[in-house]
């Protein structure tokens, strides 16, 4: 598989808005990847779960036998697995079961509801659940029940199997509970398997499973969206946009086999189902797993196994630097640090970089473009856009070509504003069931993003915001990004979220949703005072409102509709 170097500054200026060089991932799909991988080398380590190592043989093992279950209960090519839990090893052995036989894998939020939950079971049709233990009981049974679904096959886990270590501060005080009605047991399935004589450890022979040619353009996965513009619409990742997008993050952070790849992102999400699992199964990067995010619990993580690579919410560094247990050479391992899901702050970029010494990158993309289209390149600073104090999201990954466009779609000129729109492998097939929605976000062959930007003439881009957060206050566009990056400058503030809010004089108003920092003090009246003056008149925040913690999705990204 092709390897391209990342060139630094200079390159980037004679590139300007082109692409760079592109690569070639050399598979049809993940599973491809992950069979050279067992067949390579079957007893490397391929994730860590607490105080226990999964290997490549052990997983393909695994997911075999998960693989015959589904098969027997009737589970066949194109039908949907949904997949109901946290950063669990489950998760991997769910993908890969579903994949070797044709299937489609739908990631659902742990923290869904049962209403969300049914909203999603109903649209994508699944048939099969991997589930764990816990959703099971308190979300998948009463949505079952209200929304009158059919889910013929659920099979579900224990968030303490695979480990000993038992941690509370993320797995709870236990015990693990019985297997509930309707659903069968992961280990009774995998016990079953090991009993056999057949197959590689147990498992059964692989002529077992059907012989499936997976496509590149065969879809992989139902990601559902966010739902910020009305119900959750499913994303059809294919099996092209998954590989082609592990194998930019593998040859952008320039990872080999044996570096750890930490998961903080949640494997639900596409964030983390490319740049964790996908990643995982296509480099061999051992994925080291701990259930939930807690900022104590992926330090000691990071202390034990050294990792290598790891990308994640703003939101997350920041609760990291907030534990004020961050050592002297705690993050020394890392080659790769990158944020997604919404653009660092300049400030806080600065704050983790003198508190650990590594310096955090941004990587930009979507659900529909199957995570990333832009990152900042590994040998290069973002840059700071003078006018708006916005650090870089970064330039086109390989074989990408991103575009800004004025509102009536010809191409804008660098530095001025106007929506984003990409082209290139990890673009989206479509909305599953909705080609008027499909239709509707693309232009003469770019997906339009919603996301409103800027490149700069060196070829670098900076996102301004969503078209739909832009406030109106009294004529001047404000757009939010731009005040909170310049609120997080501020001593004491920890996070910061600022929204539109109706005004009798003005139409809209800006107000600041503010959490500090643990012992600092601040007021309305002095936060507002500070804000003035450094912003111009229409954009400093008339509304200060303290929260302790501001509302976040299980990403980490800080819900602005909810505070509206």
């Amino acid at each position: 598989m092709s390897r391209i170097v990342v060139a630094s500054r200079p390159w980037l200026a004679q590139y300007g808005a082109q692409q760079p060089a592109d690569i070639q991932p050399g598979f049809s799909s993940v599973p491809a990847a992950f069979a050279a991988l067992v067949k390579q080398s079957p007893d490397e380590v391929i994730a860590r779960y607490f105080d226990a190592a999964l290997t490549r043989g052990e997983l393909d093992a695994a997911s075999s036998a998960l693989a015959c279950h589904l098969q027997q209960q009737g589970f066949a090519a194109g039908d949907r697995l949904a997949l109901f839990m946290q950063n669990n090893p489950a998760f991997l052995m769910g993908l890969l079961a579903a994949w070797k036989l044709g299937g489609v894998v739908v990631p659902v939020n742990p923290m869904n509801k049962s209403a969300e939950l049914g909203h999603i079971l109903r649209d994508s049709g699944a048939r099969a659940m991997l589930c764990l233990d816990t959703l099971y009981a308190e979300i998948v049974l009463p949505a079952l029940e209200s929304e009158a679904i059919d889910l013929p096959i659920r099979i579900t886990f224990s968030a303490f199997d695979g480990q000993d270590s038992n941690d509370i501060r993320v797995l709870g005080a236990g015990p693990r509970l019985p297997t509930a009605a309707g659903a069968v047991d992961l280990q009774q399935i995998l016990a079953r398997a090991a009993g056999s004589s057949e197959g590689p450890a147990g498992a059964p022979a692989d002529a077992e499973l059907p012989q499936i040619s997976l496509q590149l353009d065969d879809v992989a996965l139902l990601t559902y969206t966010s739902g910020t513009t009305g119900k959750p619409k499913g994303a059809m990742n294919t099996h092209g946009n998954i590989l082609f997008n592990a194998c930019v993050f593998r040859d952008w952070a320039r990872l080999e086999s044996q570096d750890g790849n930490l998961c903080i992102a949640p494997l639900f999400h596409i964030t983390g189902m490319v740049a964790h699992a996908a990643l995982t199964l296509v480099a061999g990067c051992p994925l080291l797993l701990t259930h939930r995010f807690h900022p104590e619990v992926i330090l000691e993580t990071i202390r034990a196994h050294r990792p290598v690579f790891t990308i994640g919410a703003i939101t997350a560094f920041i609760s990291l630097m907030n534990t004020g247990h961050i050592r002297p050479g705690d993050f020394d391992s890392f080659r790769g640090l990158y944020s997604g899901g919404a653009p660092i702050p300049p400030a806080t970029a600065d704050a983790f970089e003198a508190l650990t010494g590594h310096y955090i990158r941004n990587a930009y993309g979507m659900t529909e473009t199957c995570s990333v289209t832009l990152m900042v390149p590994q040998d290069a600073r973002a840059p700071v856009d003078e006018a708006s104090g916005a650090l870089s999201i970064g330039v086109p990954v390989f074989n990408t070509q991103v575009r800004v466009l004025r509102e009536d779609g010809t191409q804008a000129e660098p530095g001025e504003i106007g929506e984003l729109a990409k082209q290139g492998p990890q673009v989206m097939r479509g909305y599953w069931n909705r080609p008027e929605d499909t239709a509707r976000i693309m232009h003469e062959g770019f997906m339009l993003s919603g996301d409103v930007g800027f490149m700069d003439a060196d070829g670098w881009f900076f996102l301004v915001d969503r078209k739909k957060d832009m406030i109106n206050a009294g004529g001047y566009k404000v757009w939010p990004r731009e005040v909170e990056d310049a609120l997080y400058a501020h001593p004491a503030v920890r996070e910061v979220a600022v929204v539109g809010v109706a005004d009798t004089y003005r139409g809209e108003t800006v107000k600041a949703v503010v959490s500090l920092k643990p012992g600092a003090e601040l007021t309305e009246s002095e936060l507002i005072a500070w804000s003035k003056a450094r912003m111009a008149s229409y954009k400093y925040p008339r509304i200060v409102e303290f929260l302790d913690d501001l509302p976040k999705t299980n990403t980490g990204k800080i819900l602005r509709r909810n505070l509206r």
